[in-house]
Formats: C-alpha cells, sequence, structure tokens
C-alpha cells in the first residue's frame, strides 16, 4: 500500500541518558576479538612485558646484574618502546572507526536512533583507548606489581610512590591524543586507507621537517614541530627524568592540547545526521 506520509516523528520511546555509548563500546570489543590478525597483535604487544618482567627478576635473585635494575627511566623507556604498537593500535582500529560508518551512510541510522553525537564520538573514542590503555598502562602498572613481587618488599615503590600517577597520567595524555587526532582524520574521509596513510603521512613528514629545522638551526629548541617529540617532552617531566629536547616543556604540552582541542573541533563539525554541503 503507498505510503502517505514520510514526515519525521521525534523518538517516543525512552532511553538511557549517557549510556548509549555503552553498546557501540561493547559491540566493538567483540567484533575485534574475533579478528585473530587483531589478537596476535595484541599478544605481540606484550612480548616487552616478558621481557622486562625476565629482567626485573634476574635484577633481584642475582647481585651482580645490578646494572640492570629497575628505576623510573627504566618505565619511561618501556613506554617509549611500546609507540611502535601504539601506532599500528591506533592505525588498525581507529582509521576505520569512522570512514567505515560514512562510507556506509551509517551515521544517518546511528544518529536518528536515541543516540547523540557525543555519545556516538565517546562509543567509538571508548573502543580504542581502551585497547591503547591495555597495551601502556596495564602492562606498565603490572611492571610494578611484578617487581615488588620479585623484590619481596615495597622499597621501590615507596622510593618511587610517584610511577603510579607518572604512569597513569602519561597513558591518559599518549591515549588521547593519538585517538582524538586519528578520529579527526577518521571523519574526514570515507577511504579508511587513506586515513591511515595520511596519518602516517603526518606523522614522518612531522618527523623529517624536525630533522630538517634542526640541521639548520643546530639545535633542538624546535622539536615542537614533530608530533611524537611533544609526547616525549611532556613524558620526560612526567617522569622526572632529563628532557631530551631544548624545547620548553609547556610548549609541548600546549602543542599536544591543541592537537586534541582541534581534534574535538573537528570531530563536533564533521559527525552529523545529514552532510551538509556549503
Amino acid at each position: 500500500m503507498p505510503i502517505h506520509d514520510q514526515g519525521y516523528k521525534r523518538y517516543g520511546g525512552t532511553r538511557g541518558r549517557g549510556l548509549a555509548w555503552l553498546v557501540m563500546f561493547r559491540s566493538g570489543f567483540i567484533r575485534m576479538f574475533s579478528n585473530r590478525r587483531w589478537i596476535v597483535l595484541m599478544i605481540a604487544s606484550w612480548i616487552q612485558f616478558i621481557v622486562r618482567a625476565v629482567q626485573f627478576y634476574i635484577a633481584a635473585n642475582f647481585p651482580q646484574a645490578a646494572m640492570v635494575a629497575p628505576t623510573a627511566a627504566t618505565f619511561r623507556d618501556f613506554f617509549d618502546k611500546q609507540d611502535l604498537f601504539v601506532f599500528l593500535v591506533t592505525v588498525t582500529l581507529g582509521a576505520v572507526s569512522i570512514a567505515e560508518d560514512r562510507r556506509a551512510n551509517a551515521l544517518q541510522i546511528y544518529l536518528s536512533k536515541p543516540l547523540t553525537r557525543l555519545e556516538y564520538i565517546f562509543g567509538k573514542l571508548s573502543v580504542l583507548m581502551a585497547f591503547l590503555l591495555f597495551i601502556t598502562w596495564v602492562p606498565a602498572m603490572l611492571l610494578l606489581i611484578v617487581e615488588i613481587l620479585f623484590a619481596g618488599n615495597f622499597t621501590f615503590l615507596i622510593n618511587n610512590a610517584y610511577l603510579v600517577p607518572a604512569i597513569t597520567v602519561y597513558s591518559l595524555v599518549e591515549v588521547l591524543m593519538v585517538s582524538s587526532c586519528i578520529l579527526a582524520l577518521s571523519s574526514l574521509s570515507t577511504n579508511s586507507r587513506f586515513v591511515g596513510i595520511l596519518y602516517t603521512a603526518l606523522i614522518f613528514f612531522s618527523d623529517a621537517l624536525y630533522g630538517v629545522m634542526r640541521a639548520v638551526t643546530g639545535s633542538t629548541s624546535v622539536s615542537w614541530i614533530a608530533f611524537g617529540n611533544n609526547l616525549a617532552q611532556v613524558g620526560d617531566v612526567i617522569f622526572r627524568v632529563p628532557l631530551r629536547y631544548e624545547t620548553p616543556w609547556i610548549v609541548s604540552l600546549a602543542v599536544v592540547l591543541t592537537l586534541i582541542g582541534l581534534s574535538a573541533l573537528i570531530l563536533e563539525r564533521r559527525i552529523r545526521g545529514v552532510e551538509i554541503v556549503a
């Protein structure tokens, strides 16, 4: 029979305010853990944890191996070496997050349901951040526990009590920055491969530009040009280790916050139920 009324009607059902993102979070987890390649990547990201755990065991049980005893710099170095897996997870999961929904015109479906734009963005962000924290914050905190167990005392933790908030704060800053940036790029295109290539190109281009500027100026004060350098500088401050660049850490922090804010602005403009053409 013909449909005489195709007008829009406001949703008349009930809605769980602020909880709709949990559905996206749960479905995202289920989908990723059904992918064997993703599971292999997650397992590989924990190899360094195993190596560090063996290092802590040797340092605790063999006095002649005191040179490999853990320090605050050890945990800072752990995050540096996890950057490869942070990058792989970010590109693999983040690039497709919104781009695939845009390609399938799924935004109209998502936002026509009792789901706000903020809940949609937070749902996508929560999945990516959870996986990234699983390969950064979780193993780093477990390494602290492992050190205590192998040493048989709390001496290291007492002398380095700031490591608990340092690990937590740096993990959140790193994960929030890379997650928001890749989601912002993902919202600009319907091609996830292009998003991954663009994200990779921006990172390597900024690193190359920093290398050129450093060679020209003979100084590392221009390190803020490279995205990764800003995270590294902020991380050194958080972990109380010597700074690796001459750039004031407050400048690096400002760049990190600017990237997060710019990404949020892009997401706010791009996540709409109806495409608006200027």
